[in-house]
C-alpha cells in the first residue's frame, strides 16, 4: 500500500466579503454577443487542450439557426446558453461574429450612402437654409470633422548650442525690459 504526500491547498478568504449564491450571481452582466464570444472561446480552449475538435453536426446547426432566430424576433430574449451543446454553442458564436461583420460593414456603406446623398442636397437646392444644414450633417461626420477644434503641436529639434544661444538672446531681451521698466518707475516719482 503506497502512500502519497499530497497538499491540500485552502485559499486565504477574507472576512466580510460576500459570496455569490450561485454561479450566475458571480458572473458579470454582459451582452448576449459577449456572453456568446466568452462561451465559444472557453469550448475552443477546452477542445484544444483534449485534442478533440468541435464539429457541428446537422442537428446542432439547426438548433444555433433556432437561437439565432429566436433572438432576432426577440432581443429582449436571453435563452440559457448553458442547455445547448457545445457544438450548437460554437456554431452559433460563429453565425454572430459573422452577422456583426456584415452589420459594420453594413454601416459603413450606410454612412458614405448619407454623405452622399447630404452632397446631393447640398449641390441641388438653392435654399440657403438647406444648403446650411447639409453641410453642417457633412461637417459632423466622422472623419470630415470639420467643427471639431484641432491643436497642432510642431517639435523643431535643434542643438544644444542653438538653443544656448536662443536662451542668452532671450535673456539679454528680458534684462533690458526689466531696465527699462525700473527706470520708468524711477523717472514717474
Amino acid at each position: 500500500m503506497a502512500t502519497t504526500n499530497q497538499t491540500v491547498v485552502v485559499p486565504h478568504i477574507e472576512d466580510r466579503i460576500p459570496i455569490p449564491e450561485s454561479k450566475k450571481e458571480a458572473m458579470d452582466d454582459m451582452s448576449i454577443d459577449k456572453e456568446i464570444e466568452v462561451r465559444a472561446e472557453t469550448i475552443k480552449v477546452v477542445s484544444d487542450i483534449l485534442g478533440e475538435p468541435i464539429e457541428p453536426t446537422i442537428e446542432n446547426k439547426e438548433e444555433a439557426n433556432q437561437v439565432a432566430k429566436q433572438m432576432m424576433d426577440n432581443p429582449e430574449l436571453k435563452p440559457e446558453f448553458a442547455n445547448y451543446p457545445n457544438e450548437t454553442m460554437a456554431y452559433l458564436a460563429g453565425m454572430v461574429a459573422q452577422t456583426n461583420c456584415m452589420i459594420v460593414k453594413d454601416m459603413a456603406e450606410f454612412k458614405l450612402y448619407v454623405l452622399n446623398n447630404a452632397v446631393k442636397i447640398h449641390e441641388a437646392t438653392d435654399n440657403p437654409k438647406e444648403k446650411l444644414m447639409a453641410l453642417r450633417m457633412i461637417g459632423e461626420m466622422d472623419g470630415v470633422d470639420a467643427f471639431k477644434k484641432k491643436t497642432e503641436v510642431t517639435h523643431i529639434t535643434k542643438s544644444g548650442e542653438e538653443l544656448e544661444k536662443e536662451l542668452k538672446e532671450t535673456i539679454e531681451q528680458l534684462k533690458g525690459t526689466l531696465i527699462e521698466g525700473e527706470h520708468e518707475i524711477i523717472d514717474n516719482d
